[in-house]
């Protein structure tokens, strides 16, 4: 490794209510992977948009290669070398993905040079990009492959990437990895966030720790347990998830029976023949590579896409193919969306007023149609205080909370509902381990009280953690599930990358 590429000296930013960072100091040299780690709320994504130019430090240095400057913004960050993959997204839905990438790598030339360099760049680093695709119709797993690509694009000298390889299988993480070092190799510096502790052992060499804002910690990961690096994160070694009750075999509270659905979106997916059946106490995980029928899988589930009959789906023997989300909920049902912002919850409106949105029918928020404001406070207090959400309290708007808590809240919401059938899309979605494990534990203890649970997710750590069996979702169809303890990551990893969207068609 070289000299320090990256220095940061004393860096401080505070907003209201909020010491995001308190005198963080880092270096990073040219030619490493270096690991960013901390929890939600830790400070990271903070440090990381002023590295970028997204925010500017209330005071601190920030030299680079050596020279103190002072970046005005991503155009400046980019300019000097420096790239980043955020964990969320800067993107325009209603664009195609080419010029989606060329607005972010102020593109000159012609969009059609760009297509043929943005379909050799995505396909060397295995992630698969239709460069003519609208936005809107793309998966989030999709979405964030357009924030790598581009910023690969632009051969940087410093690469922060924020979760890269929440939509990879285990194949391609590797290869992935192998592509990383190849680059460090070639002198370029890695700033590296992931909550996947595993990974990070595997890929860097250096670990800058953070807790409340502060650098607590600095190590070589992989010279650490992952049980180590959650204790540094955390402060305490966080406790395993763990089953109370061996699951039993019982009558599907859950079922669906040959689901079939078209494309509602230009690049979407089809559904084709999908069937399942989640019996009370069991939790069936669907793994699968984002774009491959996972969303139009969770809005025909919810209810937001309606089914051509409605013995399509039941939920506890009763056919619900044809009703909305509320009336399903009235039926015991909760749903956790992939994506949070928008969609699972609003971003301008306060946590009280997200947790109304979804649980004012079955915790009695609304009486005689009107609000009760004290009962919907003490329920988001609820929710925040047993997820540990951080961000304000019950009156703080959802967009000031950074993505994992917001990400605690939105589940806890649903969780302490205690629905009897719950799906839920990446429930684990940029959260920390420590958070990732309360989230875990509390569906086990949903599990066990009686709940059928489905989650869809790319991680297939979690779904051998928490699962009982998997199906994998490829090109719209669902695999026959199979007992977790008989499955191998390799095994199920290599039927993900099998038959993809892009093969189907």
């Amino acid at each position: 490794m070289g000299a320090a590429l990256l220095e940061l000296r004393a860096i401080a930013k505070a907003f209201p209510g909020c010491q995001a960072n308190d005198g963080v100091d880092l270096n990073v040299r040219a030619g490493e992977i270096h690991a960013l780690l901390g929890e939600n709320g830790a400070g990271k994504s903070t440090l990381v948009k002023i590295i970028y130019g997204v925010l500017a430090p209330d005071s601190g240095e920030i030299r680079w290669e050596g020279r103190g400057v002072r970046i005005t913004g991503p155009a400046h960050a980019r300019r000097l070398g420096i790239g980043m993959v955020f964990q969320h997204f800067s993107i325009f839905e209603a664009l195609t993905v080419v010029e989606n990438v060329a607005l972010g790598i102020d593109w000159r030339g012609r969009l059609d040079d760009l297509r043929r360099r943005l379909t050799e760049v995505s396909g060397a680093y295995g992630l698969p990009l239709s460069p003519d695709a609208v936005v809107h119709g793309l998966s989030v797993g999709e979405r964030q492959r357009i924030e790598v690509v581009r910023c690969l694009l632009q051969e940087p000298r410093l690469l922060i990437m924020d979760e890269p390889t929440s939509v990879l299988t285990p194949q391609e993480a590797e290869a992935l990895f192998a592509t990383l070092r190849h680059v460090a190799a070639e002198g370029c510096a890695i700033l590296y966030i992931s909550h996947k502790l595993a990974e990070i052992r595997a890929l860097c060499e250096r670990a800058t720790v953070m807790r409340q804002g502060k650098v607590v910690a600095e190590c070589d990961p992989r010279r650490e347990s992952s049980k180590r690096l959650a204790a540094l994160m955390l402060g305490d070694e966080p406790r395993e998830p763990h089953r109370q009750r061996t699951p039993q075999a019982g009558p599907p509270r859950l079922a669906v029976e040959s689901l079939s659905l078209a494309a509602e979106e230009r690049d979407g997916v089809a559904l084709a023949e999908v069937c399942l059946r989640v019996g009370g106490g069991e939790i069936l995980g669907i793994a699968g590579i984002a774009g491959n029928g996972q969303g139009e899988l969770m809005a025909a589930l919810s209810g937001e896409v309606r089914s051509p009959a409605a013995e399509t789906i039941a939920i506890d023997g009763v056919a619900v193919g044809r009703l909305g989300p509320g009336a399903r909920r009235a039926l015991g049902a909760a749903f956790i969306p992939e994506e949070r912002y928008g969609h699972a919850a609003v971003p301008a409106l306060t946590l009280a007023e997200n947790a109304l949105l979804s649980a004012h029918r079955r915790r009695a928020l609304v009486r005689h149609g009107l609000i009760a404001m004290a009962r919907t406070r003490a329920f988001a207090e609820a929710i925040i205080r047993r997820f540990d959400v951080r961000g304000g309290g019950a009156e703080a708007e959802a967009r000031n909370l950074s993505g994992g808590n917001l990400q605690k809240f939105v589940v806890g919401r649903e969780l302490v509902q205690e629905p009897g059938v719950l799906v839920a899309a990446q429930p684990t979605w940029g959260i920390d381990a420590g958070a990732a494990m309360t989230v875990h534990q509390a569906l086990l203890d949903l599990a066990d009280a009686g709940a059928a649970i489905v989650v869809i997710s790319q991680d297939l750590d979690e779904i051998f953690a928490i699962c009982d069996s998997i199906a994998v979702l490829a090109a719209g169809r669902l695999s026959p599930p199979v007992p977790v303890r008989e499955a191998s990551i390799e095994a199920i990893g290599l039927t993900m990358g099998g038959p993809t969207k892009a093969a189907a068609e």
